[in-house]
C-alpha cells in the first residue's frame, strides 16, 4: 500500500466520514469541523484532498544514526522504498500520527520491533490535552510580581506567578481553569500563548503588580525591555562563603545586596572563622543569624532583585565604638553586575572610591561563576482516559504500568518526567522535542505528541489492541516515503534502551 493509499484510506477510516457535496467531517477532535474540499479544519492539521480526510503535516520518524555512523541523509518521495533504514534504529513519534478521539479507537500506530532479541511495541498518539500548561523558570534575581500574581497575554489572565526558586523566578501559564474556566477569549488566548511557547516562540507577557518580561524558551529573558545577562551565584549570605577568603585582607567588610538574603561578611560566620574584626556597619532589615538579613529592601529590578538603585540606602547605622577611618567597604550584588568600592573618612561617611584591582578580580569571579540567563519551558500535562484508551482496553493497567516503570513514556521522542501518584501526568521539556511538535485545537486545547513503549508480552497482557499491531518494516515501506525524517536527538535517551528500567 502507498504512503498516499495509507494516508486516504485507514487514516480517513479513522479520522473522517465523507458527507454531501464532497463535504468530509472530521472527528479527530470534538470540534468536529465540516470540511470542504480544497480547505483545511479550525485546526489546520486535518485537510479535504478530493472528499478524503488528510494530515496535512507527516508523521515524524527518528532515526538513530550514532551507531550507523553519521547524520541522516534525507531520502526524497517515493524513491525511498524504505528499505535502506534500520527498524531496530527507528523510532516513530506520535508527531503528525492522529488522535483517539472520540476515545474508543486504537492509537493511531502501534508499532512492533525488535531490540536485543526482545520484541517490543511503541503505542504512538497524539492527545488533545485540555488539563495542561507549562511550567516557566526564568533565570533571574530581578522581582518579576509578587507569588499568586495573575500574568496576562494581550490582557488576558493566563497564569501566575508561583514560587521562586533558588536564583530563578517561576511562572505557572495554562491549565484548565484558564482554557476552560474563564471567558472564550481568555480560553483561546491561553491556548495560543501555550502554543507559542511550546513552538519556541516569543512570548511577551505582563503581570499584575510587577513588570512585562519577553519568555522564549532556550532564550535570555528580556525583562521590561532589557536582556538578562546572568543568573546570580547564590543568595548574599552563600555569596559571601563562596568568596570569603578571596576577600580576606582586600576588604574590612563586604556587604552582598540581595531581595532574600543579604550577607555581612564579618558578622557572616564564614568571616568569624577567618578571624575579621567586626565593621560597626549595620544594615537593615530582619537579622536571621549572624551576618544573614531578610527584608533590607522591597522587592523590585534594582540590587540584587531590591528596589533600590543606591546600595547605602540599606545601611541603617555605623557604630563609632567599632567602625574606623580607612575602613574598606565593598558593597556587591549576588551577580556582580552591581558593585560600589567605598572607604570611610574621617567622620566614618563612606566615600566611593577607586576599587582595587584584587577587589574587581573577586567581583569579577562572581560575574564569572554566574550562569547565562535563560527561559525553560516545561510542558506539563495528564493523560486522561482517551488517550489511554487508544493503548489498551482496560486503561488503568496502563497507569499501573507506567507508574511501575515497566512502560515507558516520550513525547516526540524527548524524555519526560512521570509524576508519582494516581494518573499519567508528564513533564517535558520543550526544547528537546522536534520542531513543530506542539498544535491546537479551538475546544481549545493543545496537541501534543505522546509515545509508551513496552514489551510485545506485557502490552498483550495489558490487553492492549493486538490486532491493530503493525511492523516496524511495514510501516517503514507504507508510510516512510511520506513521512518527515529526522536524526535522534544526541541529548535524549533511546527509549528502548538505557536507564535503571531498561526494557530487556
Amino acid at each position: 500500500m502507498s504512503a498516499d493509499a495509507l494516508s486516504v484510506e485507514a487514516r480517513s477510516k479513522k479520522f473522517g466520514a465523507a458527507e454531501a457535496d464532497g463535504i468530509v467531517r472530521c472527528d479527530a477532535c470534538p470540534v468536529l469541523c465540516r470540511i470542504r474540499p480544497g480547505r483545511a479544519g479550525a485546526c489546520a492539521r486535518y485537510a479535504n484532498q478530493d472528499g478524503h480526510l488528510v494530515r496535512t503535516d507527516p508523521v515524524v520518524l527518528l532515526h538513530d544514526t550514532v551507531e550507523a555512523g553519521g547524520p541522516l541523509v534525507p531520502f526524497t518521495g517515493a524513491a525511498w522504498d524504505g528499505r535502506a533504514l534500520d527498524p531496530a534504529r527507528t523510532f516513530v513519534t506520535g508527531i503528525g500520527s492522529g488522535t483517539t478521539y472520540p476515545d474508543y479507537k486504537p492509537a493511531p500506530f502501534i508499532v512492533a520491533s525488535e531490540h536485543a532479541g526482545v520484541e517490543t511495541v511503541t503505542v504512538v498518539t497524539e492527545g488533545i490535552f485540555s488539563y495542561c500548561g507549562v511550567k516557566v523558570k526564568i533565570d533571574t534575581d530581578r522581582h518579576l510580581g509578587p507569588e499568586r500574581a495573575a500574568i496576562r497575554a494581550g490582557g488576558e489572565e493566563v497564569g501566575h506567578v508561583t514560587t521562586a526558586e533558588y536564583g530563578s523566578q517561576m511562572l505557572s501559564i495554562g491549565g484548565v481553569r484558564h482554557l476552560t474556566g474563564g471567558s472564550k477569549k481568555e480560553g483561546s488566548v491561553t491556548c495560543e500563548t501555550l502554543l507559542a511557547l511550546c513552538s519556541g516562540e516569543a512570548v511577551t507577557l505582563t503581570i499584575d503588580q510587577g513588570h512585562e518580561v519577553v519568555v522564549q524558551a532556550g532564550r535570555a529573558p528580556i525583562v521590561d525591555g532589557a536582556p538578562e545577562q546572568r543568573m546570580r551565584v547564590g543568595c548574599g549570605s552563600a555569596t559571601v562563603g563562596i568568596f570569603a577568603q578571596q576577600w580576606l585582607g582586600h576588604a574590612d567588610e563586604v556587604i552582598v545586596v540581595d531581595d532574600h538574603i543579604t550577607g555581612v561578611l564579618t558578622e557572616h560566620q564564614a568571616g568569624k572563622v577567618l578571624g575579621m574584626c567586626p565593621s560597626g556597619i549595620r544594615v537593615r532589615g530582619r537579622r536571621s543569624t549572624p551576618g544573614r538579613y531578610f527584608q533590607v529592601a522591597n522587592p523590585g529590578i534594582g540590587w540584587g532583585g531590591t528596589d533600590i538603585a543606591d546600595p547605602l540606602a540599606i545601611i541603617q547605622a555605623i557604630d563609632p565604638k567599632t567602625a574606623w577611618p580607612g575602613l574598606r567597604l565593598l558593597m556587591t550584588s549576588t551577580t556582580g553586575e552591581h558593585a560600589l568600592w567605598l572607604v570611610l573618612d574621617e567622620s566614618l561617611t563612606p566615600v566611593p572610591a577607586e576599587m582595587p584591582p584584587a577587589v574587581r578580580a573577586v567581583v569579577e569571579r562572581i560575574g564569572e561563576n554566574c550562569e547565562p540567563s535563560l527561559c525553560t519551558v516545561l510542558f506539563m500535562a495528564g493523560a486522561g482516559g482517551s488517550l489511554r484508551a487508544g493503548v489498551t482496553e482496560n486503561p488503568v493497567r496502563l497507569t499501573r504500568s507506567v507508574a511501575a516503570g515497566e512502560t515507558r513514556v516520550t513525547m516526540g521522542g524527548a524524555p519526560v518526567t512521570v509524576w508519582p501518584g494516581g494518573g499519567i501526568t508528564v513533564m517535558a521539556d520543550v526544547t528537546r522535542l522536534p520542531g513543530n511538535a506542539f498544535g491546537s485545537v479551538p475546544t481549545p486545547a493543545i496537541v501534543a505528541p505522546i509515545e509508551f513503549t513496552l514489551p510485545r508480552a506485557l502490552y498483550a497482557d495489558l490487553g492492549g489492541h493486538m490486532g491493530d499491531v503493525v511492523a516496524m518494516t511495514d510501516l517503514l515501506r507504507d508510510v516512510g516515503p511520506g513521512a518527515r525524517h529526522e536524526s535522534w536527538r544526541s541529548g535524549n535517551p533511546w527509549p528502548l534502551r538505557g536507564g535503571p528500567r531498561e526494557i530487556p
